[in-house]
C-alpha cells in the first residue's frame, strides 16, 4: 500500500472521487463550485468533502476534507472547506442522520426543472417512475447556502422517503446510503429531467403515466439488484483502464 492508501475510509474515498471525476466528465459540474459529502461516523456528523474550489475533475481520494459538521472550527485555517458547502452539508449530515451520502450540483436539466414554475418530474418515462412521491421540492430560495439557509433545507429532508430535493431556482440534492446508490439516483435524475425537458419543448401532449404503475415500477427499481453498485464499479474501472489518478 502506498502512505495514502493508509488513509482512514479509502474505499470510501477513492468511490467518491470516481464519482467526482465522472460527474465532470457528464457536465453535470459547476466549475469550481458544488460539492459532494459521505458521512464516515454513526451519527453522520462527521464526513468527507471536496476541498475548497477545486475542479471535480481533478479531485482525488486523498484530497477529501475531514469535516465536522458540529464544529464551527472546521471553517478556520488553510483546509476549511467553502462556508456554503458546509452551511448545506453541513445542516442535512446534522439534522438528517439518514443522508449517509449527498450529492448537491447546478446540472443542467435539473436545474432548468428548478427554474420551472412547477418543478415536479411528472412520470412519463420509466426512468422519471423512479422519482414518484419520492422528491420533495423547495419553493423557498433564500440565497447562499450559508448555515441558516443550509438547516432550513435540511428540514425539507426529514422524511427518509424522500431521496431528491428539486432546490427551486438553484440545483438539486440527491441523498442515498452510499456513494453508489446516490451517484446512481443523481444520473438517473438528470436523465428523466432531460426527457421530461426536451418532451415539454416538443409542444405535443405529454405520455403520462398512471399513479398505480408509476409506484409500481418505482418499487421494482428500488428492488432492482446491485444496479447501483455494477454502475458505479464499471466507471470506475473505465477510469482505471485510462490510467486515471483519481485513486491516489
Amino acid at each position: 500500500m502506498t502512505g495514502t492508501q493508509n488513509m482512514n475510509h479509502w474505499q470510501e474515498r477513492t468511490d467518491l472521487a470516481a464519482a467526482f471525476r465522472w460527474t465532470a466528465r457528464l457536465n453535470m459540474h459547476e466549475g469550481v463550485a458544488n460539492h459532494f459529502s459521505l458521512a464516515i461516523n454513526d451519527a453522520g456528523t462527521r464526513f468527507l468533502m471536496n476541498p475548497n474550489q477545486v475542479h471535480f475533475s481533478r479531485v482525488k481520494a486523498s484530497d477529501l476534507l475531514v469535516i465536522d459538521a458540529d464544529d464551527p472550527k472546521t471553517l478556520e485555517g488553510p483546509n476549511a472547506p467553502d462556508p456554503t458547502a458546509w452551511g448545506l452539508h453541513g445542516g442535512v449530515h446534522r439534522h438528517c442522520p439518514h443522508a449517509r451520502c449527498v450529492m448537491h450540483v447546478h446540472s443542467i436539466f435539473a436545474t432548468v426543472l428548478a427554474c420551472l414554475q412547477d418543478s415536479r418530474l411528472p412520470p412519463i418515462d420509466q426512468n422519471s417512475c423512479t422519482f414518484y412521491d419520492r422528491v420533495v421540492i423547495d419553493e423557498d430560495y433564500g440565497g447562499l447556502a450559508f448555515e441558516d439557509e443550509g438547516a432550513r433545507c435540511a428540514g425539507l429532508l426529514t422524511d427518509p422517503k424522500h431521496k431528491v430535493m428539486v432546490m427551486g431556482s438553484h440545483g438539486v440534492l440527491v441523498i442515498g446510503d452510499t456513494v453508489a446508490d446516490t451517484f446512481n439516483r443523481l444520473f438517473y435524475f438528470e436523465r428523466s429531467a432531460e426527457t421530461y425537458i426536451r418532451a415539454l419543448q416538443t409542444g405535443l401532449p405529454l405520455r403520462r403515466i398512471p399513479d398505480d404503475i408509476a409506484e409500481k415500477t418505482a418499487l421494482e427499481l428500488e428492488n432492482y439488484p446491485d444496479q447501483d453498485a455494477r454502475h458505479l464499479a464499471e466507471l470506475k474501472a473505465i477510469l482505471d483502464v485510462e490510467g486515471s489518478n483519481y485513486a491516489q
